[in-house]
Formats: structure tokens, sequence, C-alpha cells
């Protein structure tokens, strides 16, 4: 039974049947169901992606992945208007001129350059050190603190004796 907000100063009390909790056959069938409808939705998006994927990759499917090929110009920099022109230069920033032998076309091919990944490799390396530094730094803070607790934790127990 529940009280009712006083109107007057005397309590009124109702009988509300209390409902039962759900039990957990219902729970999972339910959540079954919910399961089901979701890997059912994500598998026909999944379908519909890779069909279309499918169809735009037969038409434009650049050269050198399907035919050998001859690198007329090596791996270089992007100029100003190759970056705004050529959708290769977006990725890396850097383009090498591919000729086809088969089609006789030629076609821009992102690369990365040895100049670029030495480049990031001392990047990631600093990264790596600084932060190696600063755990480094936050261990011997806690070791610190640790070894001032045990210590005045002895100084307790010798000052109690």
């Amino acid at each position: 039974m529940r009280p009712l907000l006083p109107m007057h100063r005397e309590q009124y009390w109702i009988d509300v049947p209390e409902t039962p909790p759900y039990n957990a056959r219902t729970l999972l069938i339910f959540s079954g169901w919910v399961l089901f409808a979701f890997f059912l939705e994500l598998g026909l998006t999944e379908a519909a992606a890779r069909e279309k994927q499918s169809v735009s990759t037969l038409v434009s499917m650049p050269c050198w992945l399907v035919e050998d090929f001859v690198v007329a110009e090596e791996c270089a920099p992007c100029t100003t208007f190759q970056a705004k022109t050529t959708p290769e230069c977006g990725t890396t920033g850097f383009v090498e001129k591919i000729s086809c032998s088969v089609s006789k076309r030629d076609e821009f091919k992102s690369c990365r350059s040895a100049m670029m990944e030495r480049h990031l490799f001392w990047k990631f390396e600093g990264a790596v050190v600084g932060v190696a530094a600063v755990f480094a730094c936050l261990v011997i803070l806690r070791q610190r603190s640790l070894d001032r607790k045990a210590l005045e934790k002895v100084r307790k127990q010798i000052e109690s004796i």
C-alpha cells in the first residue's frame, strides 16, 4: 500500500497492486529479438554498401591495380597545383607518376617518401620517450608517497610501544 499526499491532517491509504517484476525469460526473449533485428539491419546495410562499392570500383579502377606498370617519375612532394587538383595528393602529400603498359595511360599514385617516413618515425619515437618520462616521474612520485606513508605507520607503531 502506498500513501497518498495528505490533503488535510489525515493520511489516506489506497491499495495499489504491485506490478510483478519481469521474469528473466521474458527479458531474454525480448533481448534476443532486439539483437536479431539489429544484426539483420546491419547485414542488409553492409550488403548494400558492398554492392554500391563493387559497382563504383568497376567503373573507376586505376590501371595500376589491374595491369603491369612502370614508374615514370619517382615519389615526390605534390606541387600546390597538384594538391588542389589531384585527389591522390590528399592522402600523403606525395605522388609518383605511373605508366600502365597495357592501356598506355599515365596516372598518379599516392606514395610515401623515405623522408616523410623518417620524420614520422622520429616523431613517434619522441612521443614514446615523452610518455615514458611522464610515467616514470609518476612512478617515482607514487613510490615516494608510499614510502612516506609506510615510515609514518612504522613511526606510529614505535611511539605506541
